[in-house]
């Protein structure tokens, strides 16, 4: 007899998390409590309810999330700059955090003994949701299906559904996507089908959120963006919260082909793995970010957060957002970005996001200086000189003693 009495399960109403949910009752003998996210995946959700409450479960949690989401980890995330291995803006990685801590809260609200999700023993999620729950709840026990039973094919999972009785569409399963996807109000990823061959590309059928930019307008589409302490809170003038900001910079992005990526990562587990994704409005955020950043950091705060930047990226891509380090990272991050406010506009045309202006009471730049004409004695460019041989120093040295390098 299993010590586990309840458990919540990590559940989008789908075939395997609606096989997970049955097999947990069968094998642990416990009772299952379902939490379903909304965190923009663009699905209704109520149908997750429904399935839930077909299969008998009693303490059924839906909760949207989008702003949560948006606010607490969206944005903290793109004001350190945020691109794991040079490319990926992380829009799989910074919703596990959100998921994981809310596993953990309804377990505590429930008295619930453990939590389950349904990652594979081949992903980063597997690690990404249990280190956060273990950061959080350190004596929580977790229980990830697939790294114990034997269902590791679709046949096996659908003649478990059979056995057992689980409510499946069988009208859908034949025109269910090659892809292996996930989507919330970041990005949408695929993964799997044609893109498991590094060669091959993309179909264009395949893209959910944005037009190909040969397909774009043929006009451009400007937008002002005014950022606060970072994190932009208006557009064109228009004050929105901050899912709102992600929502319609996706749109717009979207319609003139911005975000598409498609790029191999090394994968938290060992394995390289290629995967595409669209992020449009993140594109759109980090190109103005920096923008905005140029003409209000000191250039060495600058440069120090650029330097933090790729550790940054690789604890959340790792699992990490929970961690003393990131949180750490996060209060200089933050620090910093109290005079990064202003404006900038963008120019968006087929998939290119360009910065066309940019402005800032707290600016930095001064046009008496940093002018090509007359500066009425505001910088005298004799004082380069003495700079010029201080750091030159060195390399004259090594060169009068026969060093080459």
């Amino acid at each position: 007899m299993s010590d586990v009495k309840k458990v919540v399960l990590a559940y989008s109403g789908g075939l395997d998390t609606s096989i997970i949910l049955r097999w947990l009752e069968d094998q642990y003998q416990c009772e299952v409590v379902t939490f379903t996210a909304d965190l923009g995946q663009g699905e209704e959700l109520e149908p997750a309810r429904a399935k839930a409450e077909q299969m008998g479960v009693k303490e059924i949690y839906i909760e949207d999330l989008r702003e949560d989401f948006v606010r607490d980890y969206v944005f903290p995330m793109f004001r350190a700059n945020t691109l794991y291995e040079g490319e990926y803006l992380l829009g799989t990685s910074i919703a596990r955090p959100l998921i994981a801590k809310r596993l953990v809260e309804i377990a505590n609200e429930t008295g619930a003994d453990a939590i389950a999700h349904g990652a594979t023993g081949k992903g980063n999620d597997q690690v990404r949701f249990e280190l956060g729950a273990y950061a959080l709840k350190p004596g929580i026990k977790v229980i990830a299906p697939w790294r114990e039973w034997d269902l590791l094919s679709r046949e096996k999972l659908m003649q478990y559904a059979q056995t057992h009785n689980i409510p499946v569409d069988f009208a859908k399963t034949g025109k269910k996507s090659p892809y292996s996807m996930d989507a919330n109000l970041l990005h949408i990823s695929y993964e799997g089908g044609i893109l498991e061959d590094p060669w091959a590309e993309p179909e264009e059928s395949m893209w959910r959120w944005s037009v190909s930019p040969e397909n774009a307008p043929d006009q451009p589409t400007y937008i002002n963006l005014t950022f606060q302490q970072g994190d932009i809170v208006a557009i064109d003038g228009e004050a929105l919260a901050p899912h709102q900001v992600l929502a319609r910079l996706n749109q717009l992005g979207g319609d003139n082909g911005i975000g598409r990526l498609d790029i191999v990562e090394n994968r938290y587990v060992g394995m390289k793995s290629r995967g595409a994704y669209e992020t449009p409005g993140g594109t759109i955020i980090l190109r103005a970010h920096r923008a905005i950043e140029s003409i209000t950091l000191d250039r060495e705060v600058a440069h120090l957060k650029d330097s933090l930047m790729p550790k940054y990226a690789e604890l959340i891509y790792n699992g990490y957002w929970w961690s003393p380090e990131r949180q750490m990272m996060q209060t200089m991050i933050d620090e910093s970005q109290k005079v990064v406010n202003g404006e900038v506009r963008v120019k968006l045309y087929k998939g290119n996001v360009t910065v066309v202006g940019r402005r800032s009471d707290d600016s930095l730049f001064d046009e008496a200086i940093a002018t090509f004409e007359d500066d009425a004695g505001a910088y005298d460019q004799a004082d380069a000189a003495g700079f010029i041989k201080l750091n030159a120093l060195r390399l004259r040295i090594a060169a009068n003693k026969g060093r080459s390098v």
